[in-house]
Order: structure tokens, then C-alpha cells, then sequence
């Protein structure tokens, strides 16, 4: 599965596979074969970060 380029999308898609999905951004990415860091990043350029406790982006 790709992710989607839009990072908005992307916020969406994430922390629904984590909801329902993953136990941890790890396990994600690993999964997907995708990179932590360009999330992250990604994530971070509109406005959030991954809280671990809560295992989504806020």
C-alpha cells in the first residue's frame, strides 16, 4: 500500500491504521515498508507530532 501524498490525508489514513491496526508507529512502518522520518516530518510541517502514549499524531 502507498500512503497518500496529501499530508492532511496522510494524518488521516495514519491514525486510523494506528487506531485500528498498529500498537506503534514502529510496527507501521515496518509493516508498510515505510520511512518513520519522512512521516514524521511530514506529519510535523502541518501541525503535529506522534504522542507514543496515545500512539496517534496530535
Amino acid at each position: 500500500m502507498s500512503l497518500p501524498m496529501d499530508n492532511f490525508l496522510l494524518l488521516s489514513v495514519v491514525n486510523t491504521k494506528l487506531r485500528d491496526q498498529y500498537s506503534s508507529l514502529d510496527a507501521l512502518c515496518d509493516d508498510l515498508d515505510e520511512d518513520k522520518n519522512d512521516i514524521i516530518s511530514r506529519l510535523s510541517s502541518v501541525g503535529y507530532a506522534y504522542d507514543e502514549n496515545l500512539n496517534q499524531f496530535v
